[in-house]
């Protein structure tokens, strides 16, 4: 493992850009490896840390198919389904309730 050189937040040069950055500008790593980090100070646990990847070497986004489209609206469709009475909540089902709001609360 190589020690990857360490910028402080907001101080990264140009020609770096973090997932998120990449992502806004319609860009992937596209299988880089990740070149630098920064480090954002915290005063009472470690450091927060995002890496950077270089921009020349992003590749752009993969396009949405529309088997990928009706992949998410059906995954979506499952998480508002509630288990119990089998009907769409209208909302995305808290995990931690485990069904709808009616189901999870009875009167």
């Amino acid at each position: 493992m190589t020690c990857l050189p360490v910028y402080p937040w907001h101080l990264a040069p140009d020609g770096l850009a973090t997932r998120r950055q990449l992502r806004a500008a319609g860009l992937r790593p596209g299988g880089q490896d990740v070149t630098a980090q920064l480090e954002r100070p915290r005063r009472r646990r470690g450091p927060l840390v995002a890496y950077l990847y270089r921009i020349d070497l992003a590749l752009p986004v993969r396009p949405m198919t529309p088997g990928r489209w009706a992949a998410l609206v059906k995954a979506n469709r499952a998480r508002r389904t509630c288990p119990a009475c089998g009907r769409d909540a209208g909302y995305v089902i808290p995990s931690h309730l485990g069904a709808c709001t009616p189901c999870a609360y009875p009167v």
